[in-house]
């Protein structure tokens, strides 16, 4: 094992010479290893200290491996424990493993069966904790920072950020307009080691050359006509923490050469000053342009375009993520619908037909505006195609059949057919897959089977 800092293991056995034996192969393995003769000394030395994994026997006088065994995993259910036994049999296996065993191996022991078992805990172990890791991470990207995602694209977006939000590498974010390239920014700085820091962000865009150099590094009382006092930029109060510059590629040349001074230096010199003033700043950059183009066109420094592309996170628009439309299109009708005091629960059939067909050209933004008008609009507790803008309903190249579901909503239709409509329709567009259609749905396999049953569509 070439693990620098190995894992502990503890040896449970009240056979002396079987532990010595144990011990001296684990050891030349690389592990650490100690010792209990008993399964209430393995038991206190499990609430003493940490181990990665446990070999324990199952006969023992003082207290049995399996009572052992079910007493450390109401302690600590996540270490792996590996039974050992001379006594082998189907009954005290099942036994073991009903209780949380790994696995389960019989005396003599097959010392490469072993090894084999225990790399094999060690590594499900790691990776259970890097997928908890990886989970708790995604939670607060979605929860905290309301990225609402169905789509596998989204979902490898969201594991790139949880991977190297932590690190201090400068990140250049790109898509087109209105696909959330900030709120990607702000889950990067979210997640890093400097949250507890500023994240102050600039369009670069909105501002002209010369008051861009003075909102990004500050300047001198007197540098120009209007300066009637010393003013911090936003590189100082960025400071420990993240500064995002959004719209990067519409920044002229000469600030490209002085933001490039910055990132090799570490420092910044206010407009009209002589001193630099040392920053520490982690850069995130956006941008809706093709910046490769740019400097292959001559319109971007090269140099500066390697600095900021460290990292790329490349968001795709929503016409090529079409799983988040439904999400998103619902998150944003519980976001408006608690703002304007309205009890609307979802979409009818063909509303939500028409929000799939649409190639959403405003991405994301302009499918939140699509929704916040609906709602605004909408008299019913379901949005219909009428509520939509007229540039979205009347999108489709084939006239649509009204659905039973809003022939009863025109006309006081019952749920009942509205909710057997949507599900017909989740699962033509899942092509029959149960478990995709109730993902589609929103509701677990379970819910989506007495449904089927209860309407008669199993």
């Amino acid at each position: 094992m070439e693990d620098k800092n190995p894992g502990e293991i503890l040896v449970v056995d009240d056979d002396p010479g079987h532990r010595t034996t144990l011990k001296t192969i684990l050891k030349t393995w690389g592990y650490r290893v100690s010792e209990a003769d008993n399964g209430r000394a393995a038991v206190d030395h499990v609430r003493q200290s940490p181990f990665e994994l446990i070999l324990m026997d199952v006969r023992m006088a003082v207290m049995s491996g399996i009572d052992a065994l079910k007493e450390i995993k109401a302690y600590n259910p996540a270490i792996p424990i590996v039974i050992m036994t001379a006594y082998s049999s189907v009954q005290s296996a099942v036994e073991a493993m009903k209780a949380g065993a790994y696995d389960y191996l019989t005396k003599p022991l097959d010392f490469d069966e072993l090894k084999l078992t225990i790399e094999r805990a060690l590594e499900h172990t790691r990776l259970k904790h890097e997928n908890q890791n990886l989970k708790a991470r995604l939670k607060n990207l979605a929860d905290s920072r309301q990225i609402v995602s169905a789509s596998t694209q989204m979902k490898s977006l969201l594991d790139m950020v949880a991977t190297i939000a932590p690190s201090e590498a400068t990140v250049l974010i790109t898509g087109a307009s209105g696909t959330g390239k900030e709120l990607i920014a702000r889950a990067v700085h979210a997640n890093s080691s400097r949250s507890s820091g500023p994240m102050v962000s600039v369009n670069c865009a909105a501002l002209t050359e010369s008051l861009l150099e003075s909102e990004l590094f500050g300047h001198e009382k007197g540098a120009f006509t209007g300066a009637d006092k010393r003013r911090e930029g936003r590189f100082v109060r960025a400071h420990q923490g993240s500064l995002f510059l959004d719209e990067v590629g519409e920044m002229s040349m000469a600030m490209q050469a002085k933001l490039l001074r910055v990132l090799q230096e570490g420092e910044i010199q206010r407009v009209g000053g002589e001193n630099p003033v040392a920053v520490d700043v982690r850069i995130l950059a956006a941008t809706n342009k093709d910046l490769g183009q740019m400097v292959a066109d001559g319109q971007f420094r090269e140099d500066l375009f390697y600095r900021l592309n460290v990292v790329n996170l490349h968001i795709p628009p929503l016409a090529e993520r079409t799983d988040d439309i439904a999400a998103l299109a619902q998150h944003f009708i519980n976001q408006y619908a608690g703002r304007n005091r309205k009890a609307i629960k979802g979409f009818t059939p063909r509303a939500m037909d028409d929000l799939l067909k649409y190639p959403w050209p405003g991405n994301v933004r302009e499918l939140e505006n699509a929704v916040e008008r609906a709602v605004i609009l909408s008299p019913g507790e379901y949005i219909t195609e009428k509520d939509l803008p007229l540039n979205i309903s009347q999108n489709s190249s084939r006239p649509h059949p009204q659905t039973s579901a809003e022939a009863g909503a025109d006309q006081g239709g019952s749920l009942d057919e509205m909710e057997q409509s949507a599900i017909v329709n989740a699962l033509e567009r899942a092509g029959g897959n149960k478990s995709e259609a109730a993902r589609l749905l929103g509701i677990t396999r379970r819910t989506l089977y007495n449904k089927l049953e209860k309407y008669g569509l199993g």
